[in-house]
């Protein structure tokens, strides 16, 4: 077999048009468990009260004090001096000044939920989300605290939530991935943050990158697809010839099946792609065709029409074209920002709702770490990085509408009730899709790995 399997990866590549090898990098790398197709749709552990995740990250430390976290006594007690017990990555008494919200607050919805005027659209569907005021980490480090929000390990490389619950759930549509990712670049730790690590590959986030061609060397060949035709023809021939001579090869049928699933995508994945018959209306509630909105709106609509073909995992990466949230110099940067994605977000969960979709998916948005109340100089107009308390914010998929859960201090910097760890936030993804965290496990090294290590507690009370 060894010395047919080059020639074979490349007529297979050939006859896919290329996009074995860009879709799916990788897949070849693994040995599959099994002779099932390893994307196969598998049964939950318990009844599910979500189909699927769209898991929203804002990269570089969105200050949960300017945003989802209303604290007046901060306002109140500008300027006075505190000691702080860390500052820049440093454990330690350190005397600092406590700095107002830049921005101002007001009440949204039947529930009367606190949101700052930067998120004014978002402010208008408060009342289908459960935001988590009182959300903490391991990590003040951009690398380790993006990893730990995507991977539940701040220290070493591990498979993402995405890669998780492809690996526990797999995919409702064999044309399409069951783990997607729309993002300009990829944020602090760059694409682990959607790798599989251990997992085998196939389970690993497609990368999309929004634009003209958002997978290149996917669309199939128009002028000679009669010829094409003949070769996924000959291609299948071949395949089940080369099987039955090694029906043991349980690797053999695994990767036959995954490279099907790249055939599949030649048909499905375009359409899914291509925007322009949504309604103007559709467009407008996105905010597609405006400058300021038009990158994340795109990122969020294609999101939902992934969403209705079946793909199981789709995060949404919020980096900004020049700058991220990471405002240690001015928290002015964080208007510009938010006005990216506040009208797409508001789209995507009005859309969703409209279409019955939002009772069966559930929508995650979080960041890695918030920002601190505080800062050694009393004029400062930046914050500097704080793991201690942030927000984060769910909807659909089984999670409460209209609530608050947790609450920090007066200044926002510690958690005061009901906190929230992230690994905290992946068990309670994980369990609304039907799968206990504890149980979905994966030996390497001759141990069982999870999501969330040795951690993680399902957050009971804010679903339904």
């Amino acid at each position: 077999m060894s010395s047919t399997t080059p020639n074979r990866r490349d007529f297979l590549q050939r006859a896919s048009g290329g996009f074995g090898a860009t879709a799916l990098a990788g897949m070849l790398s693994e040995v599959s468990r099994g002779s099932e197709n390893p994307l196969a749709s598998k049964s939950p552990h318990h009844a599910p009260k979500a189909d699927r995740v769209i898991f929203l990250y804002s990269t570089g430390g969105v200050s949960h004090i300017d945003t989802f976290n209303h604290r007046p006594q901060l306002t109140t007690d500008h300027g006075k001096t505190i000691t702080a017990s860390r500052w820049l990555n440093q454990s330690g008494d350190f005397k600092r000044f406590l700095i107002k919200p830049r921005y101002s607050f007001s009440q949204y919805g039947e529930s009367g939920t606190w949101v700052s005027e930067l998120f004014p659209q978002i402010g208008s569907v408060i009342d289908d989300m459960c935001v988590l005021n009182a959300m903490h980490c391991n990590s003040d480090g951009h690398d380790k605290a993006t990893l730990a929000a995507h991977t539940g390990s701040a220290q070493f490389a591990r498979p993402s939530a995405g890669a998780w619950v492809s690996y526990g759930l797999g995919t409702e549509n064999q044309n399409l991935p069951s783990f997607m990712v729309l993002a300009p670049a990829a944020p602090y730790a760059g694409a682990q943050t959607w790798g599989s690590d251990f997992l085998p590959a196939c389970h690993q986030g497609t990368h999309v990158i929004p634009g003209k061609t958002p997978l290149p060397n996917l669309q199939p060949r128009a002028s000679d697809s009669s010829l094409q035709q003949m070769e996924l023809t000959f291609r299948e021939r071949l395949n089940a010839s080369h099987q039955q001579t090694r029906s043991s090869d349980q690797t053999l049928e695994a990767r036959i099946r995954s490279f099907e699933t790249a055939f599949g995508m030649q048909r499905e994945a375009p359409e899914a792609f291509d925007i322009r018959k949504e309604t103007e209306a559709t467009l407008k509630l996105y905010g597609v065709n405006a400058a300021t909105t038009s990158g994340f709106g795109w990122q969020c609509l294609v999101a939902r029409r992934l969403a209705e073909r079946g793909v199981r995992f789709l995060e949404l990466i919020d980096v900004g074209s020049n700058k991220n949230w990471d405002s240690h110099g001015n928290m002015g940067d964080h208007q510009r920002l938010a006005k990216a994605i506040d009208q797409p977000i508001a789209g995507l969960l009005t859309d969703l709702k409209q279409r019955g979709m939002l009772e069966r998916t559930l929508v995650v948005w979080t960041t890695e770490f918030g920002r601190t109340a505080f800062h050694q100089n009393s004029d400062h107009a930046g914050r500097e990085h704080h793991k201690h308390c942030f927000s984060s914010w769910m909807a659909g998929g089984g999670v409460k509408g209209g609530v608050v859960h947790g609450t920090s201090d007066e200044y926002g910097i510690r958690t005061a009730t009901d906190a929230t760890h992230t690994h905290d936030l992946h068990a309670t993804m994980l369990h609304l899709l039907g799968i206990d965290h504890e149980k979905l496990t994966y030996r390497h090294s001759g141990r069982d790995f999870r999501l969330t290590d040795v951690h993680g507690r399902v957050i009971d009370e804010i679903l339904v």
